[in-house]
């Protein structure tokens, strides 16, 4: 499908960086109002999504008359996944159908715009009667349906007043917008008031839009056909989409690394030193783009938290122009803030007593570079000791250095990311850091690849000895080099005998601190850029394990077997008779055990037509009859994996063995009303005794004697 552009757009978009700024969703540009071009559609241009290619299907049968098509459309989700994005995309796309000439995005428009600033709940419009050839056609159009408190009613009784007319509608059509807080208490309106239709169709609803791996298809429900339901944060924005096309997420970042949109090269106020200008070229290359978009991807499947549109504009205003926020105090437009940047480091340069507003400044920029604005945690509270070593040396007065690190790292305690990422990115840092990668981690440098450990044991024995390494491998911006040389010359005077015979523990604290804080600054640099991240390996299997969520992977069978080793012991199933779930186990000796056949695991086929891509994979347990599925998480294929490399189960995430304990338990309810596996029943009682049936008495069965 190809893209077209708005027609309420204006074309007109502010040079970047400095137009990145909008971009950001405290700001009017990452906001989207119903019709208004002056509000956020950050790419001038919608990027395609799954839902874009039904919806136009859609708007195909609507306008030829199909009988059969949905008439209700409820597209799902919370803020920011680009609901008004797609309502406007369609209301565009419909006019055109229609052959209504602009007159319906017009009509439209003055009910979104109304003089009283008063925007109506529901927009009902006859847009037959606006068609090139006339017909019956009403649109209704419901653009947030948290919007209520009509005559006394709640938005929960408002939607299902809506939804039983248009169900019953004929000729007309229903687009509504609506968060799962709004379905939740529209279902529990209907259930309260006994309203038996609207309850069957509330819960098809929020079974559908549901990550249950027995959820039916969305588009158009299954009992339900006249309705089509679309959960827009289950997908993936980091995915390319069913037709092949690019991943949105791909396509934003294309868009904000435009060239034509940016300082030609040269004119930048700040020069080679601008961080923005540098990240932007730094992106530019196919390699550093890729494995930005897959660290976010991995994100997303190491926390089970999608990145929303609004997210994503956030972050990479954040990543490209600095949101205005969080490197000294980025106020003017970026390129000016680096130029300033450069001239209050140049003034500390020239020596005097540091000031805070100039010895961090070359940190700062360092700072403003997209792989260290992505992994920007640092350790907060090694501001305060640093401060007391550097004074107990008597460098407050000399180094600016020293000075500017401590001021840097106190600038990290709390308000230099964006509010509206902030929980995103100490998510990320905690998960995917690269200075926590592996040593045994391979980067392939100018010259060939080379092991983490090989940086580290460089900036282990001297900051110098480990630049002038990286440096050879051509492995850093020039920024990063300037500072880096900079710390390599406080790392040699905390080593010369005039001071380090002052206090010889601050001085070890302070190089210390430095080595590892230059090691650390290298191995962001260089494993951002590759995606070089804590447990790549393991995610890069489960992202391929995600893919093949139908179970008919070779990967996903493996991962089957080795978890039903994890829930079963040996051949048998144990289920504990005298404890429930959550308690501890007593001593051997006062255990009831029963003992079942060895339960199978299996790939859970899950059904992907009508659908959103899978985001999780299930297993099923063999319950003879039946079966139980539970969701292979992240932590789950993690341990799994780790086992096989030696780990003892014993050393299970607290996660998986909740997991693994909730999954048993429900297995042990199951099975102990089970008359089949009960037929033969084999109960242990304490170390020594056993209890079986035989020729239809119950035997109990002492150090093998039977009694």
């Amino acid at each position: 499908m190809e893209l077209q552009p708005s027609a309420t757009i204006n074309s007109e978009q502010p040079a970047f960086p400095n137009g990145l700024l909008d971009w950001a969703g405290n700001r009017r540009g990452g906001v989207r109002r119903l019709l208004d071009r002056r509000s956020g559609r950050p790419g001038i241009k919608v990027f395609e999504t799954n839902l874009l290619g039904r919806l136009e299907e859609w708007i195909k049968r609507l306008a030829a008359g199909d009988a059969s098509v949905p008439r209700v459309v409820l597209l799902v989700g919370g803020p920011g996944n680009g609901k008004t994005e797609a309502v406007e995309w369609t209301v565009e796309h419909l006019d055109d159908a229609l052959g209504c000439a602009g007159g319906l995005i017009k009509a439209l428009f003055g009910f979104f715009h109304p003089e009283s600033g008063i925007v109506p709940r529901l927009v009902s419009i006859d847009a037959g009667a606006l068609s090139s050839s006339p017909r019956q056609l009403h649109l209704d159009l419901v653009q947030d349906a948290s919007v209520g408190a009509i005559d006394g009613r709640t938005p929960a009784m408002l939607l299902v007043e809506e939804l039983e007319q248009a169900v019953a509608a004929s000729n007309s059509a229903y687009l509504c917008c609506v968060n799962r807080g709004v379905l939740d208490d529209a279902m529990i309106h209907a259930i309260d008031n006994d309203l038996q239709q609207p309850r069957d169709l509330l819960e098809e609803i929020a079974r559908a839009v549901s990550l249950a791996p027995n959820a039916p298809t969305c588009w158009p429900l299954e009992r339900f056909p006249v309705v089509a339901v679309w959960p827009m944060d289950a997908e993936s924005l980091l995915e390319p989409t069913d037709n092949g096309d690019d991943a949105p997420a791909r396509k934003i970042l294309d868009r904000a690394i435009e060239p034509s949109l940016w300082p030609a090269e040269g004119t930048c106020p700040a020069g080679p030193a601008c961080p923005f200008c540098a990240s932007r070229k730094m992106l530019a290359s196919h390699r550093e783009s890729t494995s930005l978009l897959t660290i976010l991807r991995w994100f997303e499947l190491g926390r089970g938290k999608r990145w929303a549109f609004r997210d994503l504009f956030s972050l990479t205003s954040y990543l490209l122009a600095g949101s205005g926020s969080g490197f000294g105090s980025l106020s003017a437009e970026p390129c000016v803030w680096a130029a300033a940047m450069v001239e209050k480091d140049r003034e500390a340069s020239l020596g005097g007593r540091p000031r805070r507003d100039s010895a961090p400044a070359l940190f700062w920029l360092v700072a403003a570079q997209y792989q260290h604005a992505l992994f920007s945690g640092w350790d907060k509270r090694a501001a305060s000791s640093l401060l007391r070593d550097i004074r107990e040396l008597g460098l407050h007065e000399q180094s600016a250095t020293a000075m500017g690190l401590h001021y840097f790292l106190q600038s990290r305690s709390g308000g230099h990311v964006p509010a509206m990422i902030a929980p995103l990115l100490e998510g990320l840092v905690d998960l995917l850091d690269p200075a926590m990668a592996s040593p045994d981690a391979e980067v392939a440098l100018w010259g060939g690849t080379l092991r983490l450990a090989e940086l580290d044991t460089r900036f282990s024995r001297s900051v110098r000895e480990g630049l002038e390494f990286a440096i050879s491998k051509r492995a850093l911006s020039s920024n990063e080099r300037m500072l880096l040389e900079r710390l390599a010359g406080l790392d040699e005077l905390l080593a010369s005998p005039r001071l380090r015979s002052k206090k010889p523990t601050s001085a070890m604290r302070i190089q210390r601190l430095v080595r590892d804080f230059s090691c650390r600054l290298v191995r962001r640099s260089i494993g951002t850029r590759q995606a070089v991240v804590p447990s790549a390996g393991t995610l890069a299997a489960f992202q391929r394990v995600v893919a093949d969520a139908d179970g008919h992977g070779h990967d996903l069978r493996e991962i089957a077997k080795q978890v039903e080793d994890l829930l079963n012991n040996d051949h048998n199933f144990d289920v504990s008779l005298t404890t429930t779930f959550g308690q501890p186990l007593p001593p051997t000796r006062r255990r009831a055990t029963l003992v079942v056949s060895r339960r199978r695991v299996v790939p859970k086929f899950v059904a992907q037509h009508g659908r959103p891509q899978p985001s999780i994979c299930f297993l099923d347990v063999d319950l003879g009859g039946t079966a139980q599925s539970f969701a292979l998480t992240y932590d789950l294929f993690k341990a799994v994996s780790e086992l096989e490399t030696g780990l003892s189960p014993a050393s299970l995430p607290r996660s998986v063995l909740a997991l693994l304990d909730t999954t048993r338990a429900r297995m042990s309810g199951w099975i102990v009303r089970d008359r089949d596996a009960l037929e033969r029943p084999l109960i242990l009682l304490g170390d020594s005794t056993t209890i079986e049936s035989y020729r239809g008495h119950f035997v109990a069965n002492k150090r093998g004697g039977r009694k």
